[in-house]
């Protein structure tokens, strides 16, 4: 999400700049489509072909990013409208990957989001919206996916797919 990017690196920033990524291609503002995935190690030919098929399945997709809400976590983030097209994608590859459950399992019913801020004594959703004004809404369309690798001194982009694009042979 290009008009987030400088905003969401400035966020992690503030946080930890070791998870900020000079690579280029690498999404700080995005939303996850399953996390956490295969390792780099593990991550072989036939798991990227089933990831390439189902990339090649989802067709690219129109999407609002508008509303700012907060999970019971403290995660501030904003919401897609709509998000249809995002829980599809995150079902297609957790049936192809069904050991990799989305955020680990650890919550029941994920919502598709991108990450914002974290609440604390000095953030509120309140003084999040005011950060963003004149940034939102964001309208954009979902066309790529992307294996990034989130480590410390070492996010990047592994390897991505078109949305709607027959893969490589």
């Amino acid at each position: 999400m290009p008009p987030l990017e400088a905003f969401v690196r400035a966020r992690t920033a503030h946080y930890d700049a070791t998870w900020l990524s000079p690579d280029a291609e690498f999404g700080h503002a995005h939303v996850t489509a399953l996390g956490p995935f295969l390792p780099p190690d593990a991550t072989d030919a036939e798991a990227l072909r089933r990831v390439a098929e189902i990339a090649c399945r989802t067709e690219p997709f129109a999407f609002t990013l508008g509303g700012v809400d907060t999970f019971p976590n403290g995660i501030i983030h904003l919401v897609p409208e709509p998000d249809e097209p995002f829980r599809t994608l995150t079902a297609a590859l957790c049936e192809a990957f069904p050991s990799y459950l989305p955020y680990g399992g650890a919550f029941g019913d994920v919502h598709p989001h991108l990450t914002l801020d974290a609440r604390s004594a000095t953030v509120s959703e309140t003084s999040t919206v005011a950060l963003l004004e004149g940034l939102l809404p964001v309208v954009s369309r979902a066309e790529r996916l992307d294996l990034a690798l989130w480590q410390q001194n070492g996010c990047r982009v592994l390897t991505s797919w078109l949305l709607g694009s027959a893969p490589a042979s």
